[in-house]
C-alpha cells in the first residue's frame, strides 16, 4: 500500500506510517497512491480524484472536509475521513485569544506604541459579563464556550442540528442568538445553508455592536456586508484566521477595513496539534485496516 503525504504534516508522521506501508510526499505518485493525506492545500476535486486511479481512502487532516468532494468520493467507493477532534482545543484557543485582543485593545496599543503614541486614555472593556453567541456548538466551539464560562461570560448557541448543550444554551434562531451577544464566534462548515449567513440582514439583528470572529469558514460571512458594518459601527471589530482562498486575493474586502484583525489560517497550526493529528490518522489507519477496509 502507497500512502501519499500531500500537504504539511507532523515531522513524525512518516515514520508512524511506515507499519501501514510505504510512505512518499512525491506528489507525482499520485497516480500509484492507495491512502492519500491532505490537510487544506490539496484539493480533492472530481479531477484530482481521476487521477488517483487507486485510491481507496483521504484522511484530511484537521476539521472539515469541505477541500474534498465526498460525494465523487463516495461514488468511486474511496473513503473520506477527517480528524475533528485533534484541532479543537488548537483552534478555540485561537478564536479566544482574538476574542481577548479586542476589548483589550492589544492591536492598537500596540500600534499606537510602535508610533510614540501613550493611548493610556484608551479604556479596555471586560469579558466578564458579557454575552458570547456561538454558531455551531461541535468540538471546537464547546471549548470556546468551557474558556468563555470560565471567564464569566453568559454564552448562547445556535446549531441547527443539535438542540441541547452542557456548555451554552441553545436557542432557535440564528435572529435569536445574535440579539443581545456583544461576542459572536463562528465555528460553521461551509454548506449552502451556512454560504453569507452572516450578513447584512443577520446583523441588524444585534441590539449591540458584536466583535465578530471567524475560525470556520471566510465564505460564512458576507465580506461586503461586514466591511459595511464597520464602517457603520453596527459591527465594532471583525477577527478572522479563514477566508475564501488561502491566501485572499489581493482585492479581498476585508483586507482594506478598518477595524479588523487578521491571522493566516493558523488556527490548527500549534505543535502540538500537529502532534495529534498525526495520531489520530494512525487511529483511522489502524481501524479501517483491521476492518479489511484498505
Amino acid at each position: 500500500m502507497l500512502i501519499l503525504i500531500s500537504d504539511a504534516f507532523d515531522a513524525s508522521l512518516p515514520e508512524k506510517l511506515k507499519p501501514f506501508g510505504e510512505v512518499t510526499t512525491d506528489k507525482n505518485r499520485l497516480g500509484e497512491a492507495h491512502v492519500v493525506l491532505v490537510r487544506s492545500k490539496t484539493k480533492c476535486t472530481k479531477e484530482y480524484i481521476d487521477q488517483a486511479v487507486n485510491l481507496k481512502l483521504i484522511i484530511r487532516g484537521g476539521v472539515g472536509i469541505d477541500n474534498i468532494d465526498k460525494a465523487y468520493a463516495d461514488s468511486k467507493g474511496i473513503i473520506v475521513r477527517n480528524t475533528p477532534k485533534s484541532s479543537a482545543i488548537a483552534v478555540a484557543e485561537l478564536a479566544f485569544a482574538l476574542m481577548l485582543s479586542t476589548p483589550n485593545n492589544l492591536v492598537v496599543y500596540h500600534n499606537g506604541m510602535k508610533r510614540g503614541e501613550w493611548l493610556k486614555n484608551l479604556k479596555r472593556t471586560e469579558l466578564y459579563g458579557k454575552t458570547l453567541c456561538l454558531f455551531g456548538i461541535g468540538n471546537i466551539a464547546s471549548k470556546v464556550a468551557e474558556r468563555a464560562k470560565a471567564f464569566g461570560m453568559t454564552v448562547v448557541a445556535f446549531d441547527k442540528y443539535v438542540s441541547s448543550s452542557p456548555v451554552a444554551r441553545m436557542v432557535a434562531t440564528a435572529e435569536e442568538a445574535v440579539a443581545d451577544a456583544d461576542y459572536i464566534s463562528l465555528h460553521l462548515p461551509l454548506t449552502d445553508e451556512t454560504r453569507g449567513m452572516v450578513n447584512e440582514k443577520l446583523i441588524s439583528h444585534c441590539k449591540k455592536q458584536p466583535v465578530v470572529i471567524n475560525t470556520g469558514r471566510g465564505l460564512c460571512v458576507d465580506a461586503d456586508d461586514m466591511v459595511a458594518a464597520l464602517e457603520k459601527g453596527t459591527v465594532a471589530w471583525y477577527c478572522t484566521d479563514v477566508y475564501p482562498t488561502d491566501p485572499p486575493s489581493e482585492d479581498y474586502p476585508i483586507l482594506k477595513a478598518e477595524r479588523v484583525t487578521l491571522t493566516p489560517h493558523a488556527g490548527a497550526n500549534s505543535e502540538e496539534n500537529l502532534g495529534r493529528i498525526s495520531d489520530e490518522v494512525c487511529e483511522i489507519m489502524d481501524e479501517l485496516k483491521k476492518g479489511g477496509k484498505i
